[in-house]
């Protein structure tokens, strides 16, 4: 029989039994992580703010007594009450537009209903005069509201040659389509903007009465992203002309690899310095991937997180500077917080250069170039500083959780210092990752794409889609609009359809379907 302490297939021999101990030791806190990492995953809070207990903060939860007074001060003690109902009617804020609290633009619709009471309808009518109208305000929807738009289309003859002719129908988006424009569009924002798959939507339509097959919506899709491939193919040519890029990746299914099993596909989005973001497509997680889309296309600093692909393709790139994100080197840490006490005062680092960072940057970048030579590279400085010194710590193992932070923050020393050295570049890539959200959210209901074209169709119509909202565009006005309008908008001006343009040429008087055009019924605009 083996002896107990007799090392295994999976074990390495140990000189004594002190070293075994100290080895199983490290094997254990190291499942401890992982398994306290696997139930963060599933059950913990996915929020990643760090609340710090300060002396000056008074306790919520405590009686609500006023500060004692001073010896000089003459007022007694007052205790108020931990809650007490409000007499007097609350003040509204300037930008509340109605009394009640409804706040609305100027393009929602609003449609007048009056209100007649029995004393104006009655015989003794004429009694009565109406010397004021107060207005109440209402909240309403239409549930699933679909139109037929019904064209009556002339036949008509020559009286004196008799030949008869029929008008022509008027322009579509897509020849030979049921779809009007206004149509399309909603099947676009409701599937990539609200999540909504396309079955989900063939049920709304059929609950409505209407039949139309499940196939033709996705051929619609399909035809009407295509439309749009030209724009967003310019807005990658100018979002690869930044001098600050910022890129990230996020796992996507798509395309069968063998039967009944989907093969792994990656979106890439880039997010350029004037709030474009483009996501291309590839089955590759490489660094190849990188090279097709930025090699000889791009020039600058590239800010990523930490996955060794970029840093492998700056390091054979020439003119192109790597900075990487702060918040990445901040989860490494946040993952010890609970193996060493020391790991505190690293945070509070981190903390601190965040704080300087809101408080001291300027409003505008010219303002002051180096505010983060004077307020962030002392606290920079510290900080590496002291990871230098905790790294001389010989009880931390190569398998302790801190450990791992600290030669993951400093093998990185020298990326996460480029931003100190121009204020245009983020500290982080959250604002790439905000915009990675809506793949995960859509993944949870598509689930997968069908096809690799169908994941490359996702990344465009997202690019158009996401960059809307981070240049305040409706989609659905844009898309009204763009997809009436690429058919004759010349070729050589294709970058005024980019959002980012659009929203400068064309956005004060956008095409709109026919089914909103001199529309009278309602107030305001549709």
């Amino acid at each position: 029989m083996q002896s107990s302490s007799q090392p295994t297939a999976t074990t390495p021999p140990f000189p004594s039994l002190a070293d075994e101990v100290v080895y199983l030791r490290d094997e254990v806190r190291s499942l401890q992580h992982k398994l306290t990492w696997l139930q963060k995953q599933l059950f913990g809070a996915k929020s990643e703010k760090r609340i710090i207990e300060s002396p000056d903060q008074g306790n919520l939860l405590a009686p609500l007594t006023q500060t004692p007074p001073s010896a000089g001060d003459a007022s007694p003690t007052t205790t108020v009450p931990a809650y007490q109902r409000g007499t007097a009617k609350k003040q509204r804020t300037e930008d509340c537009l109605l009394d009640s609290g409804l706040r609305f633009g100027s393009e929602v619709p609003v449609e007048v209903i009056p209100v007649v009471p029995p004393e104006l309808r009655g015989p003794d009518a004429d009694q009565y005069e109406v010397i004021d109208t107060r207005l109440s305000h209402k909240l309403a929807q239409r549930p699933s509201s679909y139109v037929v738009l019904q064209y009556e289309i002339p036949v008509f003859k020559h009286k004196a040659a008799g030949t008869v002719t029929t008008a022509a129908m008027p322009a579509q988006v897509l020849d030979g389509c049921l779809a009007d424009v206004s149509l399309l569009a909603g099947l676009l924002t409701d599937k990539f903007l609200y999540h909504l798959p396309l079955y989900r939507q063939h049920q709304r339509l059929a609950r409505e009465g209407i039949n139309v097959s499940r196939s033709s919506l996705t051929n619609w899709v399909k035809r009407s992203i295509e439309l749009l491939r030209g724009i967003v193919e310019s807005q990658l040519t100018h979002v690869l002309q930044s001098r600050v890029l910022a890129m990230d990746e996020v796992p996507i299914k798509a395309g069968l690899q063998t039967k009944g099993k989907l093969q792994q596909g990656y979106f890439w989005p880039i997010y350029g310095e004037e709030d474009e973001v483009v996501f291309t497509f590839n089955l590759s997680r490489g660094k190849k991937h990188i090279e097709a889309l930025l090699k000889q296309r791009f020039q600058g600093i590239l800010v990523t997180d930490g996955y060794a692909a970029y840093a492998r393709y700056v390091e054979k790139t020439d003119g192109v500077t790597h900075a990487q994100c702060w918040v990445h080197t901040r989860r490494k840490w946040v993952e010890a917080e609970q193996h060493d006490p020391a790991v505190d005062q690293a945070l509070r680092f981190i903390g601190e250069l965040y704080h300087t960072e809101r408080t001291h940057k300027p409003r505008e970048a010219d303002d002051d170039a180096d505010y983060r030579q004077q307020y962030c590279k002392p606290i920079v400085d510290a900080f590496f500083q002291w990871c230098h010194t905790q790294s001389g710590r010989v009880e931390l193992t190569p398998k302790h959780p801190m450990r791992a932070a600290l030669n993951y923050t400093l093998a990185r020393e020298r990326e996460l210092r480029v931003f100190l050295d121009d204020a245009t570049v983020p500290l982080d890539t959250n604002h790439v990752e905000r915009e990675i959200r809506t793949i995960p959210l859509g993944r949870k209901n598509w689930l997968f794409c069908w096809t690799e074209l169908g994941a490359e169709h996702v990344g465009l119509i997202q690019s158009l889609i996401s960059t809307c909202k981070l240049h305040d565009i409706h989609p659905t006005t844009y898309l009204v609009d763009v997809l009436q309008r690429i058919s004759t908008h010349p070729a050589s001006r294709i970058e005024e359809l980019t959002p980012r343009l659009w929203k400068q040429h064309f956005a004060s008087n956008p095409l709109r379907s026919v089914l909103y055009r001199d529309c009278v019924a309602t107030v305001g605009g549709a």
